[in-house]
């Protein structure tokens, strides 16, 4: 899906950072050795199926609010393909900032809307209820 107008990845690589490749046996939370600092793959052209198909929720979707740039925020929004959870996943650095207001009340929104909501930092989640109540996730 294109990028939304105004929006760009610009010099955000939040998504090489906290997502695990398996194609490059790169752990979630650690930097990709294919990212170039400031922004771009060095190898674009040529990267792996997963990081052509991966669609980053701020970049492309009008009603995430232009304020929860991942690379300021600290947290990336995206939709799970496998079980097609709404999913917050944290920059190892900024662990809590899916409990920041602004984007609790995004999240709170998705969960009224239907979606299973889940926030990840590191090893730990947390589901998100339209309640507005949190519990640890499996």
């Amino acid at each position: 899906m294109p990028a939304a107008p105004g929006r760009s990845c610009g010099s955000c690589t939040l998504c090489c950072q906290v997502l695990e490749i398996e194609e490059f046996d790169k752990p979630a939370g650690t930097l990709c050795s294919n990212c170039k600092l400031g922004g771009g793959c060095k190898i674009y052209k040529k990267r792996p199926e997963v990081c052509q198909d991966f669609e980053c929720e701020w970049l492309t979707e009008r009603d995430v609010a232009v304020i929860l740039n991942p690379d300021r925020f600290g947290a990336l929004l995206m939709i799970d393909a496998d079980s097609d959870e709404y999913l917050v996943v944290c920059d190892p650095k900024k662990p809590q900032s899916w409990r920041h207001p602004l984007m609790f009340k995004h999240l709170l929104a998705k969960a009224k809307e239907g979606h299973v909501v889940v926030a990840k930092a590191g090893t730990m989640a947390w589901r998100v209820y339209p309640n507005g109540e949190c519990a640890p996730w499996a």
